[in-house]
């Protein structure tokens, strides 16, 4: 079924509306990743103030509209006339190593808060079901001990960072990067396929939370969207 069929069917549906958001966002986001330059952010798949009161509306809005929409526009600036002009985003993060460090800082900038706002869902939340919740319970003994070993990677992440649970192998692993960098690029200490991850950079929580990590680390699992992890996890 192509995109227009697929609209088309669920135009009677009481869900068309909210089922057609989240196929064009998944579509948009898609081709963002696999697309070349020029850059450009997707559309959030939910309002500024949806993640209330786990993160607020005005740190969304600052977080959304001026840190990610410079990484974009940094990385369009930095890769004009070089080789990565002709490279996708997920082309350019894979070989982030060999790239000037402005590349590689932006390009992981736009990838990984492309990734990101993904997995963050309105009303989502509580435990993972099924595959995920079978896969996180077999590698890690059960949900509270993966949230405990993720939550100890998020918070010693010294300085700026992210936090991720990977696959590779057809196992789950912890591990947190620096800055921007991402278990997809090929200077990653942990190397795999992102299924989740947690931005810990100040700018992410510090308005609402101000120097408490852990609180932020915390609500953030009111807001994980297990849905989107679950599809991260199959193609994985």
């Amino acid at each position: 079924m192509n995109r227009t069929d697929f609209l088309r069917t669920l135009a009677g549906s009481t869900l068309a509306v909210g089922a057609i958001a989240d196929y064009a966002f998944a579509e948009t986001t898609s081709g963002i990743l696999l697309e070349t330059a020029p850059f450009k952010q997707a559309p959030l798949p939910y309002d500024f103030g949806a993640l209330e009161p786990s993160i607020d509306k005005l740190t969304m809005e600052i977080h959304y509209g001026k840190h990610h929409a410079a990484y974009v526009k940094n990385l369009n600036d930095a890769i004009k006339g070089t080789e990565y002009e002709k490279k996708s985003l997920e082309e350019i993060v894979k070989v982030a190593g060999k790239a000037p460090a402005a590349i590689r800082n932006n390009a992981g900038g736009h990838w990984n808060h492309t990734f990101f706002w993904e997995v963050l869902g309105a009303g989502k939340g509580a435990a993972p079901k099924g595959a995920v919740a079978d896969a996180i319970n077999a590698q890690f003994g059960s949900f509270d001990k993966f949230k405990e070993a993720f939550g100890k990677a998020a918070t010693t992440r010294f300085g700026s960072g992210w936090a991720w649970l990977t696959a590779k192998g057809g196992k789950l692993e912890i591990s947190s990067t620096a800055n921007q960098d991402n278990p997809l690029m090929d200077i990653a200490e942990v190397k795999g396929t992102p299924v989740l991850g947690l931005d810990v950079w100040e700018h992410a929580y510090y308005l609402h939370y101000q120097n408490k990590r852990p609180d932020y680390i915390a609500a953030f699992w009111n807001v994980v969207n297990w849905d989107k992890v679950a599809e991260n996890l199959k193609k994985a």
